[in-house]
């Protein structure tokens, strides 16, 4: 059974080359040959920072050691693959040294998992625990295909997936009691946190290959790792004193993370896979997810977050928390962010992640190109009901200009800024016109919380404008403000155009009583609200919004009328 579960070898990773063919690799061939693979594909969106942060990147960092300056990381990123030694470090690392500790099933030191763990009502679970878009226990998706009455049978490959995807995200629903753990009461633990990536927005740069990939999520450290700083499965070595209690056992502790790796790969969870034989082969179809390591905060050593800084915080609360996703809500709507590249010291705001702030100082001395096309992608998943239940999945990727991320020069993180704030006025005002209309044919506006708003179908139409806006700028210098005002320009046309279709639309679906209308008298005032009225308002919101555009057709007229 052992050898069925070998991460190290066994292909339970999908990996999509370069040349568009996907293939099934293990740990070592994705790591080794990372240079040869554009993406990995995954169930999930939530997945990739599951598998970079708990097997690949501390594999990696841990066998071959962090760039401690910005010299040495891009002489790694530009080299473009791992070299002959470091491959063979890899094998190594992922052989002699660590290798029997990635094996699924093994009898005495399963990977990230806790050997022969029992509940305390000696009952297991159905697989279905592990997996967010399955129904069970309080968890019970709309869509969901199956019931909790159904039996799950996961691939060793897929289960392994899961299992990750758990230390990183898993509910903070009650935890089955674990034997051998003190703190576990009634045949349960109570007081869990989510996993730790479900307490923030996760932000991944990606590049153009695996490898590339792997070091845009790499962090500098100039100091090296932190000493007694231990991945997951090299727990024994962390010194005695570090407060760390051993995943391979049931107890756990709350703490802070002692590095990088620590961080990485923290267990969350205390589990246990337990398969059987079934007609398609092996098979894990029960499970025992009891609770594991609480971090105490997330440390702002944390790369994958953006942060919210608070002038003046609560009493006991950080000045900086991570920041999460807005549900709804396309990445390129949270720009404003992403390219938060100074720590707001005057004003509450926003602070970008870690690995984008390093992005932009690489540009510095030519260490990274500023018009390299870097993609980010953004993850993360609603709780609802105490945060015991997975109400919905959040992720999104997009285009992002390097040169953005210069801390000293802001001229294109101002255009693209303006650009969404168009995008979010026009918004705005054609709610409003939705809201006029509404009163002008007797009814009342919609709630803040409920109805459908024209808003949304009008950012979901800008959705391929602005993703082309943003790969089309990647190549823009600072000298070039011609084609940036050009640039700007069809942006607002294209913003023009969508909001007078989603205009049409709502004149379209207004009743005849709305031309008449009606007065509205609030306090001592009298409106007056007609469809007529509603439109000329929201042209001039336009006008005011919009400029460069009004000013093209200003000059078109006039060029027309002078012929």
């Amino acid at each position: 059974m052992a050898d069925e579960g070998d991460l190290v070898h066994d292909g339970w990773l999908g990996a999509v080359g370069r040349d568009g063919v996907q293939r099934s690799v293990g740990l070592l061939e994705a790591l080794s040959e990372a240079d040869t693979v554009r993406r990995l594909e995954l169930p999930v969106h939530t997945m990739l920072p599951v598998v970079l942060r708990q097997v690949l990147l501390p594999v990696m960092i841990d066998a071959l050691g962090a760039p401690r300056t910005r010299q040495e990381w891009g002489e790694r990123f530009h080299r473009g693959h791992f070299s002959a030694e470091e491959r063979d470090r890899l094998a190594s690392y992922l052989g002699p040294r660590y290798g029997d500790r990635f094996r699924l099933f093994d009898a005495e030191r399963p990977f990230s998992q806790v050997a022969g763990l029992k509940a305390l009502n000696g009952e297991t679970k159905t697989a279905a625990q592990m997996v967010p878009s399955v129904a069970s226990g309080n968890n019970v998706p709309l869509f969901s295909s199956v019931s909790e009455a159904d039996e799950l049978l996961l691939t060793p490959g897929d289960a392994a997936l899961w299992l990750l995807h758990t230390h990183c995200w898993d509910t903070a629903s009650i935890k089955t009691g674990a034997v051998g753990d003190p703190q576990a009461k009634n045949g349960k633990t109570t007081g869990n946190p989510t996993g730790p990536l479900g307490q923030f927005g996760v932000v991944v740069p990606t590049g153009r290959t695996l490898y590339e990939t792997l070091l845009l999520n790499t962090p500098i450290l100039y100091d090296g790792l932190e000493p007694g700083d231990r991945p997951q499965w090299a727990w024994d070595e962390r010194p005695a004193g570090s407060g760390c209690t051993s995943p391979a056992g049931a107890a756990w502790s709350e703490r802070p993370a002692t590095g990088l790796l620590d961080l990485l790969t923290f267990q969350a969870r205390r589990v246990r896979l337990i398969a059987c034989e079934s007609a398609q082969g092996l098979r894990v179809h029960r499970v025992i997810v009891s609770a594991g390591d609480r971090l105490t905060r997330t440390p702002e050593t944390e790369p994958h977050t953006a942060w919210q800084h608070t002038v003046k915080p609560k009493k006991g609360q950080p000045s900086t928390r991570p920041r999460r996703h807005a549900s709804g809500r396309a990445a390129w709507q949270g720009l404003g962010t992403l390219l938060a590249m100074a720590l707001p010291m005057q004003s509450d705001g926003p602070y970008t992640s870690l690995l984008l702030r390093q992005v932009g100082d690489l540009q510095f001395g030519g260490v990274l190109s500023g018009q390299y096309p870097l993609e980010v992608e953004t993850s993360g998943l609603e709780y609802g009901t105490q945060s015991a239940v997975v109400e919905n999945a959040i992720g999104d990727d997009l285009p992002l200009p390097v040169k953005a991320l210069l801390a000293q020069d802001d001229w294109l993180r101002e255009a693209l800024l303006e650009c969404v704030g168009q995008a979010d006025q026009v918004a705005r005002a054609l709610d409003g016109l939705n809201n006029d209309l509404r009163r002008a044919s007797g009814g009342d506006p919609l709630p803040r919380d409920k109805g459908s708003r024209p808003s949304m179908q009008f950012l979901h139409s800008l959705d391929g404008t602005m993703r082309r806006l943003l790969a089309g700028l990647r190549t823009v210098d600072a000298d070039d403000e011609e084609l940036l005002e050009r640039a700007q320009l069809a942006w607002e046309q294209s913003v023009q155009i969508a909001a007078d279709r989603q205009a049409d639309l709502l004149l379209a679906a207004a009743p005849p009583r709305a031309v008449v209308g009606r007065t509205v008298k609030i306090g001592d005032k009298e409106f007056v609200y007609r469809s007529g009225k509603a439109v000329g308002v929201f042209r001039s919101r336009l006008a005011d919004i919009l400029e460069r555009a009004v000013a093209e057709r200003r000059t078109r007229r006039e060029e027309a009328a002078a012929v």
